[in-house]
């Protein structure tokens, strides 16, 4: 159905359109995705605001209704009185002449491929007629529901879905924001439910609130909310951190214990805040790796004595002294020309990380390749930390795990791409990263292995997807090379600034993204949407998990053994 709200009064390429409405102000809302009929081609842009008019001000003072009868203040009303609304313009369509007519056969012929949406480049004339966008018009830019566009959510006005394009979704990270309680894990279940029945990507959680893997209680509603666990038994796997985790009273699928030998001295400086390191810690742990190698240090100096004396006798003198025990931290130190006081500070805060349960001399068995071999394979694999969720935990594991697969893929990439067209392409990997501004806050962007896939691990089969309520908090470089981004609604000036950055049009954006509802509203922008629209997201109830467990059951058998390997 068409609905025309108004006709074009004025605007350009330069600033948005002016929107003479012909239908209440209170039928439009801000955000609504509108298209402009003209000719042979049509003009697709959002509402940016609506504004009252006069054609003088006197009329706009003056209460008509109580000087006049209803039908001469309303004539007059309409007459003086006037909305206009302002639109963003995004993109045009030609759509060629009348179909059926001779010219739109003539029309067709000299196309050399089927028209597509392209940035807007001129504008319609004067008096152009607006309408709210119809479904097809919502299809023709977002695509229609299908193994690839998924619906996400809804047009605000008139329910209509709209998808997101999930293979141009993993081709750059992206993200999902909002603040505390708008929805955003729920928001970004609904995506990963999506990608994993699609299942062209591989995704890793890293679920620091142990929220993804198993059924958990909606704090809000009190419903049961399904786990991807739950949602494909057969497809995710969820990993407990340390021996004998269990999960919400579950026991994972496998846990995961880290040698002392994978721990390197980039980790540990990472850690500077939650350790208290000092400025001398670098200077120490290079000491360490060229005393005792760079998989033997942290063993072999945290197994020393904090401190101990022995007596010595000199034999020039044949007088006893007290010298630093040979196992001693100040021992080494001396030997190898570092302060003692530095090593033995070091020494004392290296122990927090000693008696860490998953941090082990030998792992029972290797379960960061195991983790590394099933996302090769096409398994999702969710990491859940358990009860051990301080800020200390999730930077050392988050870290270390992806800096090892972001090893193996450049490794299997450079491989695929000296091999030849032959040789298996490495499966494109997602790794989802909760409470991001603690690993890509400006302090240890550098410093971490997600900065690198941010930033250039793309033509490497690796994307991100970060989840974050701070995104003013989030490194600058890593905010703007984030393609698709997701928000719910945002308080914080700062946090909306971050978020838009390097977006067209952000100053109309951002009084959008300020006035979304507290729920079950987002603004969907970037690289993965043709148009940035506000939309009713889609519910992650019952009705989704069986649509979606619907679908997965009717996959075609060529498709299902292509996911066993076949």
């Amino acid at each position: 159905m068409r609905t025309q709200i108004g006709y074009l009064v004025g605007g350009g390429l330069k600033e948005n359109f002016r929107v003479r409405l012909t239908v209440s102000p209170q039928e439009v809302q801000e955000g609504a995705f509108v298209v402009i009929e003209s000719g042979n081609w049509l003009y697709y842009g959002i509402a940016t605001d609506i504004c009252l008019g006069a054609t003088d001000p006197r009329f706009a003072d003056e209460q008509s209704a109580d000087r006049f009868p209803p039908q001469i203040a309303q004539a007059l009303h309409g007459q003086t009185l006037y909305a206009d609304l302002e639109v963003l313009p995004i993109l045009m369509l030609e759509i060629g002449p009348e179909p059926g007519t001779a010219e739109y056969r003539a029309w067709r012929e000299r196309l050399s491929e089927e028209p597509r949406p392209l940035p807007i480049k001129h504008i319609p004339p004067h008096h152009a007629p607006v309408r709210l966008a119809a479904e097809g018009d919502v299809f023709e830019i977002f695509g229609k529901p299908n193994e690839t566009n998924f619906v996400i959510g809804y047009t605000r006005e008139q329910k209509h879905p709209v998808c997101l394009n999930l293979d141009r979704f993993v081709q750059r990270s992206s993200g999902v924001f909002g603040a505390t309680g708008t929805g955003k894990s729920f928001l970004t279940r609904l995506l990963l439910a999506g990608l994993i029945d699609r299942n062209q990507v591989s995704v890793l959680v890293l679920d620091m609130h142990n929220e993804y893997g198993y059924d958990d209680i909606a704090s809000d509603t009190k419903q049961n909310v399904k786990g991807l666990k739950s949602l494909f038994p057969g497809r995710v796997r969820v990993v407990g951190l340390g021996s004998g985790a269990t999960i919400r009273g579950q026991p994972p699928d496998f846990n995961l214990e880290i040698a002392w030998s994978d721990l390197q001295p980039s980790d540990i400086l990472m850690l500077s805040r939650e350790l208290d390191l000092t400025d001398t810690a670098a200077t120490v742990l290079d000491a360490l790796v060229k005393s005792f190698s760079l998989h033997e240090w942290f063993d072999r100096f945290t197994a020393l004595r904090y401190e101990g004396y022995i007596d010595e006798q000199d034999e020039k003198t044949g007088k006893t002294r007290r010298v630093p025990h040979p196992e001693s931290v100040e021992a080494w130190a001396s030997e190898n020309g570092v302060h003692p006081a530095a090593a033995k500070a070091l020494h004392s805060k290296l122990q927090r990380l000693r008696n860490k349960p998953y941090l082990v001399e030998q792992p029972a068995a290797d379960s960061v390749s195991q983790i590394i071999k099933a996302l090769e394979s096409g398994q999702h694999m969710i990491l859940s930390f358990g009860k051990h969720e301080t800020d200390l935990d999730y930077l050392l594991v988050s870290n270390l795990l992806t800096r090892k697969i972001r090893h193996a893929w450049e490794k299997k990439t450079n491989e695929f791409r000296s091999s030849g067209p032959n040789a298996p392409e490495p499966r494109p990997l997602l790794i989802v990263v909760e409470e991001a501004h603690k690993l890509l806050n400006r302090e240890l962007a550098s410093q971490t292995a997600f900065a690198t896939i941010a930033r250039e691990l793309r033509k490497y089969y690796v994307t991100l997807l970060i989840v974050d309520q701070r995104p003013s908090q989030i490194d600058d470089e890593v905010m703007s090379q984030l393609g698709t981004r997701i928000s719910s609604w945002l308080g914080d000036e700062d946090d909306i600034q971050a978020v838009l950055s390097g977006l067209a049009g952000r100053q109309a954006l951002r009084g959008m993204l300020a006035r979304l509802q507290p729920k079950e509203e987002a603004l969907i922008m970037g690289w993965g949407v043709p148009i940035p629209l506000p939309i009713r997201s889609r519910r992650y109830d019952d009705a989704f998990w069986r649509e979606l467990l619907g679908s997965s059951n009717k996959r075609s058998s060529s498709h299902i053994m292509k996911e066993l390997g076949y």
